[in-house]
């Protein structure tokens, strides 16, 4: 479980980017932080691995304070992913993936093998092993992205609108095998948009920030699309949120008939 209790993140020019956060992120689950620009959700990601130090408050990963771990340790148990990959762009696309468990010192031989591995699991042709991040289309990078942030097999996955620069198609493709990866791996997921749509089909728990930093709603999707908390709410999931609320449950139901019937 990761843990705000009181978190400000205040800047020197006297900005407050997020404002005196309670979270409780739930293990093994995808907690999706969403809200307008400006509003603090990446910053909140951000404070997890310390990328950005809090002002006031305690961020807290299974009841160990992040501030008690040296940075580089606590982000190489922290796969991080975001938009346009951020791959390197003169290691191939096999070391690219085997990067953390290089630095944490295993054997090539062995980290190369077990990039090979995740490359099938992301959905990447064997093939584009010794290709480099300019031959690849922007979705086979964010593959990439997401098999390196995976290989040394962190418990907690941060990730950045990861998908937000590649198109429509794509994007939902990405998506689907994404929660088909989750749904083997069981990590704890913080995944932060602006896209309410994405945040609805992501999300076992949804966190609504409003410009200020501060936390509007944190709840279901279907609880957040059934009942919003405030106005603010209310006009950011928009006026289709009955039909995002009749999709949604679309997807549940057809969900439970595939898992009864492999069940059978």
């Amino acid at each position: 479980m990761i843990t705000f209790a009181g978190v400000t993140k205040r800047y020197a020019d006297g900005t407050v980017a997020v404002d005196r956060l309670d979270l409780e992120i739930p293990a093994g689950k995808i907690t999706v932080l969403v809200g307008p620009s400006g509003c603090g959700k990446t910053t909140t990601l951000r404070m997890i691995n310390r990328m950005v130090e809090a002002s006031e408050g305690t961020v807290t990963v299974d009841g160990r304070d992040v501030r008690d771990v040296d940075p580089p340790t606590l982000r190489r148990g922290i796969g991080y992913v975001i938009q346009q990959a951020g791959l390197f762009p003169h290691r191939t696309v096999l070391d690219n993936i085997a990067t953390v468990p290089f630095l944490l010192g295993r054997d090539k031989k062995k980290a190369r093998a077990e990039a090979r591995a995740l490359m099938d699991r992301v959905g990447l042709d064997p093939a584009f092993a010794g290709r480099y991040p300019a031959q690849l289309s922007g979705g086979q990078q964010q593959r990439v992205g997401v098999a390196r942030a995976l290989a040394a097999d962190p418990p907690i996955l941060l990730m950045d609108e990861p998908f937000s620069a590649v198109d429509p198609i794509v994007r939902a493709s990405l998506q689907d095998e994404f929660l088909r990866l989750q749904s083997e791996l069981e990590k704890t997921i913080v995944f932060v948009t602006h896209d309410i749509d994405e945040a609805v089909k992501l999300g076992h728990r949804i966190a609504v920030f409003q410009v200020g930093g501060r936390l509007a709603q944190f709840t279901a999707p279907d609880d957040l699309l059934a009942a919003p908390a405030s106005d603010f709410v209310r006009d950011f999931l928009g006026g289709e949120r009955g039909i995002r609320r009749l999709r949604f449950t679309q997807e549940l139901d057809a969900e439970r008939d595939a898992e009864q019937a492999a069940e059978r």
